[in-house]
């Protein structure tokens, strides 16, 4: 009974300081990671950085923690933390001049379609027939000025402090993630001849993500509410619309957002993208599931 109360004790115990071993504490530096006792606490602007951090690492050997700072997910800080928002709103700039100046015969060979005959290009075409870079295409185009107008805005809005929060690939995985789980809900349950277009999808998985974020921050979630009920007012509100792909991209997001912002630290990353991971094959799925109902 001694030695298993012994043993409960040990495992409970906190880890010591890294410069003072014999000092249980339970703080840790945010660079580093490294256990600091009190007298070693440096403040820094969020949280407490150890001696070693806060002077850059000299002497210390361990230089290489101390020149990686990392977000709140895990992802190193860029010296450009929005690059990756930017990029895509050039993309998508860039692909809407495309189809200004080449007209339908571009937007219908690329947008979302399940199958259909294509009076432009005298064939049946679709996702059905194949064409499975349908489910990734539409991301990046738009049917009118002002529907590209709100969507980049958005995009900007949403896409640049989430990009801050969780750096460039994990941002870029909830992007395409969020974006295919609505082309393939918009697959499954849209009519096969209905086509869809827009970054909407992977734009209402920001929307998600957003909420996962401000809730993990104790932020007041009222704004970002009020936004997203908005959204999805004009989302079953309005006619044209593909609600299928909001809907699809909303729930990727807060489940991949979910995975982002509270993965456990020992395997973060595993969590983070296996839950993409997890997401994509249930796009594959459904993606199959409907091809064989069409075919």
């Amino acid at each position: 009974m001694d030695h298993a109360a012994s043993s409960s004790q040990d495992a409970m115990s906190l880890p010591g300081c890294y410069r003072h071993p014999d000092r249980e504490t339970g703080i840790r530096c945010t660079r580093c990671e490294r256990p600091i006792c009190p007298d070693c606490m440096v403040n820094a602007s969020v949280g407490f950085q150890c001696p070693d951090c806060a002077r850059g690492g000299s002497g210390t050997g361990h230089a290489p923690y101390a020149a990686r700072p990392r977000t709140l997910a895990g992802g190193t800080v860029a010296a450009d933390p929005r690059l990756v928002t930017k990029v895509l709103i050039a993309v998508n700039l860039a692909v809407f001049l495309v189809q200004l100046s080449v007209g339908d015969r571009f937007t219908e060979r690329f947008e979302m379609l399940g199958q259909a005959y294509v009076p432009v290009l005298r064939s049946v075409h679709g996702i059905a027939q194949g064409e499975w870079y349908r489910l990734l295409t539409p991301m990046f185009l738009h049917g009118s000025y002002i529907h590209i107008l709100f969507n980049m805005l958005s995009l900007w809005w949403l896409g640049a402090p989430l990009e801050a929060a969780l750096g460039r690939a994990r941002y870029l995985a909830l992007y395409f993630t969020s974006g295919l789980a609505g082309s393939a809900l918009t697959y499954l349950i849209a009519a096969p001849n209905q086509p869809s277009l827009g970054a909407s999808g992977a734009i209402f998985g920001l929307f998600g993500a957003t909420a996962v974020l401000m809730r993990r921050l104790n932020y007041d979630m009222r704004p970002i509410i009020a936004l997203l009920v908005i959204n999805l007012i004009f989302t079953f509100g309005w006619s044209n619309i593909a609600w299928q792909a909001h809907i699809g991209g909303l729930v990727a997001g807060v489940i991949t957002g979910y995975a982002m912002v509270h993965a456990p630290r020992r395997h973060r990353a595993l969590v983070q993208y296996g839950t993409c991971a997890v997401v994509l094959v249930a796009v594959v799925v459904i993606t199959l599931l409907r091809t064989a109902q069409l075919t």
